[in-house]
């Protein structure tokens, strides 16, 4: 067969979850009850945070952004997984998918420099109390913010470049839930070892500097808890690092297992499930971790309701 470039194709066909059978009512169910939880809960944290003045704090500014990345790191795929999983036409326009790509990645390198810039304010707070305030103002937490989602978007433009460039064949089936490189470039026609190596370095050099940072840091933060001589001083730091880490080791633990790899795939069946972790799962426990093992944001949801509550009411004289 003559292979012909991905600009003269029409369209991918998304194959999602073609195991699911009789159970693809209940998946969309469920997938579609994590979405909306995902959504409100955190647009609640941000909007909360955003309009409680007690919580404009340097954690609480990241926080915030934080949830609202993953407002649109899952409105990249999850809204076409839901619709894949009705329809029987599971088509994507090359440069759709292409877009997909991108901006998944995009947001998600933006996470990993955000989880990053959480780790050192949480550092210099523990392990630099007296300087904190002087070194983490305001103008310099924007001005980390911007360099997360800057640095984030630039990273996969190279990658998009150069899979963009390839000859696909007639093959046009993507053997995942959503566009991603790996699934990809599968398809090509012709090798694409420079690609996997390209894509290699890259994710290993966003992945696993940012973990590795993020891990001294969390190793500097609880040395200086086990110094904290009252329990309840080391419990309270441990309290707040504790829901950070956790969200931390659960989103690179897939990732680096799915992008850090010189292999285009594992198996089909391990790939979907690291991809539903990563794009479904993590955003959504992201809302449970940060509202209910933090008692500071659940009395500033109870303010923000109550206020409006009472300014929404009548008066009576």
């Amino acid at each position: 067969m003559e292979p012909y470039n991905l600009s003269s194709l029409a369209e991918f066909v998304l194959l999602g979850f073609p195991k699911v059978g009789h159970v693809r009512g209940w998946l969309f169910v469920l997938l579609l009850l994590a979405y909306l939880f995902t959504i409100c809960g955190n647009m609640l944290i941000f909007l909360v945070i955003r309009l409680d003045a007690a919580l404009h704090t340097p954690m609480y500014h990241f926080v915030s952004i934080l949830s609202f990345l993953e407002l649109w790191y899952t409105a990249t795929t999850i809204p076409k997984m839901l619709a894949n999983l009705l329809s029987d036409k599971k088509t994507i326009s090359f440069s759709g998918c292409l877009l997909q790509t991108y901006f998944f990645h995009s947001l998600g390198a933006s996470e990993c420099y955000l989880l990053t810039a959480m780790a050192y304010d949480r550092y210099l707070a523990i392990c630099r109390p007296l300087h904190y305030p002087a070194i983490m103002t305001s103008a310099l937490c924007a001005k980390m913010a911007a360099g997360c989602w800057t640095c984030g978007f630039l990273c996969p433009i190279s990658e998009v470049i150069l899979i963009s460039q390839l000859p696909f064949c007639g093959y046009n089936e993507i053997q995942h839930i959503f566009c991603d490189f790996p699934p990809l470039l599968s398809l090509a026609c012709k090798d694409t070892s420079i690609n996997v190596l390209v894509d290699f370095a890259i994710n290993a050099f966003i992945i696993l500097i940012t973990f590795l940072f993020i891990m001294v840091s969390y190793g500097r933060i609880i040395g200086a808890v086990l110094k904290i001589k009252t329990t309840a001083g080391r419990k309270k730091a441990f309290s707040t690092c504790a829901s950070h880490l956790s969200v931390v080791l659960i989103f690179f633990g897939s990732i680096i297992f799915m992008y850090v790899r010189l292999k285009k795939s594992y198996s089909l069946t391990l790939d979907q499930t690291l991809a539903v972790v990563y794009s479904v799962l993590t955003p959504l426990i992201n809302p449970i971790i940060y509202s209910l093992r933090n008692k500071e944001l659940i009395k500033a949801i109870r303010r923000t309701i109550f206020q409006k509550g009472e300014r929404a009411s009548p008066t009576h004289h």
